[in-house]
């Protein structure tokens, strides 16, 4: 389940591996096509996937797909391949471990595009929820995050792949479906059957694709750009839906926009689920918990909202290579999330949201003193975010733009989505660009605050040489272990009866170093990092 704007996820100490997912960079899916027939009598999907792939390397005589086994330790509950083909002919397949292993009929020549047909059946264990919703009315909702999309589609189910895509749905008629991209046909067939085909012609990764069926109510709400913006709910809840998710869709992708580039997709949908319990950003066609929905427009819901159309630029417009940079994704919706409050809302309301992240941070790292916000980690054996990802990743963010300053760091973000727009992207990809547009070496700055666990914690004592006018610091950097932070701070000295200090700026990096400042008289109260940009704690002596 992914965890929303500023939820915490408290875990115990997570072992990493490194990624396991058998990545091949020799074939690329171009565009999935996915047939789906779904009934009421049963749980039991039935499916046909249309599979285009580029081969880019000649000789090559089988590829790999995710699509997970019928076992008994599953209750019975899988997929069963009945027939692999290139048009008419069959192919030899193996379908054992979750892995399908498909036979070329010939070795491939370089940059060859085959399409394949794979019908397949069977009850997911996983992946596509089929039941109640909280009105007791059935429905078929997906939740693929991270590595789900296997139980019920044939993909590649990883990030690092991206494809088009479509579904074809037949269900019964008084259900309506929603999914990514764009409405091309909905038909009644008889017998209590439609048929729904949507198609999205912007690449993104598989456990991005979407699927809601339900008793819909659906309202157009506006338009961005000429694209439509969309909100779907249950039936039973349409006023209250209506009203919770009129507000603020438009304005944030006006602000998004506008601050780092185009939105990609061809509408955005706001979608009701039982499947998950905050947000999933499924490009396009995003998901809310049911609960959410109460028709009061909360500020817990608006939130979510941010964050999840947030993802649409970062994690799905512009996507991790591996798990192993997912704060690319998470750590930035979360910060892009309070960058639209302090748009929208002010600077007071973004400086309680980054201070709750903050105390966020604190209290998960003593739950989780080992967990570093970058690691090889993959979604084959361990979790791959934390509530870390999300609360420090922002952070880290917050200090790399007050380091290289506003108009760098918005030129850096615009530049990173621009060259990775519609692809994957790594956190070394992301400096590089960030380094262009401040002029900053910034390879220490991301190795100490992604690359390892700790964060700095700083004991300050002061003293005044009223002889001299001098202030003496002396600063001592207490984190558990032999690494010392490079450390930018401001120092605040107020003197009595003045609101307004007198600020100076320092570099710690030194287990313990002195600083003297000239002041005309003794100050009343010295303030280590002021403004709240520095992700340490801070002990005073005085």
């Amino acid at each position: 389940m992914k965890y929303l704007y500023a939820a915490i996820l408290i875990l115990s100490p997570l072992f990493s591996w490194a990624d396991l997912y058998p990545i091949n960079k020799n074939i690329d899916v171009k565009h999935y096509s996915f047939e789906l027939s779904l009934l009421d009598s049963t749980d039991i999907i039935v499916g046909t996937t249309n599979i285009k792939v580029q081969f880019k390397q000649a000789g090559m005589q089988q590829f790999r797909l995710d699509l997970v086994n019928q076992t008994n330790k599953r209750q019975g509950k899988g997929m069963l391949v009945d027939a692999i083909m290139i048009g008419k002919q069959k192919l030899v397949y193996t379908h054992l471990n979750d892995e399908l292993i498909i036979q070329l009929p010939v070795p491939s020549a370089v940059n060859e595009e085959l399409q394949f047909t794979i019908q397949y059946h069977g009850v997911p264990f996983d992946g596509l929820r089929i039941g109640a919703t909280k009105f007791g009315d059935r429905s078929f909702f997906n939740e693929n995050w991270p590595n789900r999309t296997r139980h019920w589609l044939p993909t590649i189910d990883h990030p690092y792949d991206k494809a088009t895509s479509e579904f074809i749905v037949k269900a019964p008629a008084k259900y309506k479906v929603v999914s990514n991209g764009l409405l091309l046909e909905e038909s009644y067939l008889g017998n209590n059957v439609k048929l729904t085909h949507w198609k999205q012609s912007v690449p993104v990764s598989s456990w991005l694709f979407v699927l809601g069926v339900a008793e819909f109510a659906v309202q157009y709400v506006d338009q961005f750009e000429g694209k439509s913006i969309e909100t779907w709910v249950y039936a039973k809840n349409r006023e209250a839906g209506f009203y919770d998710f009129k507000e603020p869709t438009k304005r944030v992708l006006e602000f998004y926009t506008k601050y780092v580039g185009p939105f990609a997709y061809e509408k955005l949908a706001n979608i009701q689920t039982p499947s998950v319990n905050g947000g999933m950003e499924t490009s396009s066609a995003i998901f809310y918990g049911e609960d959410l929905v109460n028709g009061k427009r909360d500020e817990r819901i608006r939130n979510i909202v941010i964050h999840e159309i947030a993802h649409q630029w970062f994690g799905n417009a512009v996507t991790e290579t591996t798990w192993d940079d997912a704060w690319l994704s998470e750590g930035f919706a979360t910060y892009f999330t309070l960058l639209f409050i302090e748009n929208e809302y002010g600077k007071v309301e973004f400086d309680k949201g980054i201070a709750k992240a903050k105390k966020a941070v604190f209290d998960m790292s003593v739950k989780m003193p080992n967990f570093s916000i970058i690691s090889d980690r993959t979604a084959e054996k361990e979790v791959v975010t934390t509530g870390l990802t999300y609360q420090k990743g922002a952070w880290v963010l917050h200090m790399l733009r007050n380091l290289v300053g506003d108009p760098n760091f918005q030129k850096g973000i615009q530049s990173y989505y621009t060259k990775y727009f519609n692809a994957n992207a790594t956190t070394d990809q992301f400096r590089e660009e960030m380094e262009k547009a401040s002029g900053k070496n910034l390879k220490q700055f991301f190795k100490q605050w992604l690359n390892q666990p700790i964060n700095p914690t700083i004991n300050a004592n002061w003293s005044f040489d009223s002889k001299q006018k001098k202030l003496i610091l002396q600063l001592n950097q207490t984190q558990t272990g032999d690494i010392f932070f490079d450390l930018p701070i401001e120092i605040a000295c107020y003197a009595k009866g003045n609101a307004t200090p007198k600020l100076f700026k320092v570099q710690l990096n030194k287990k313990i170093q002195n600083f003297s400042f000239t002041l005309n008289t003794t100050p009343e109260k010295v303030v280590l990092d002021p403004k709240n940009i520095l992700l340490s704690v801070v002990n005073y002596a005085n």
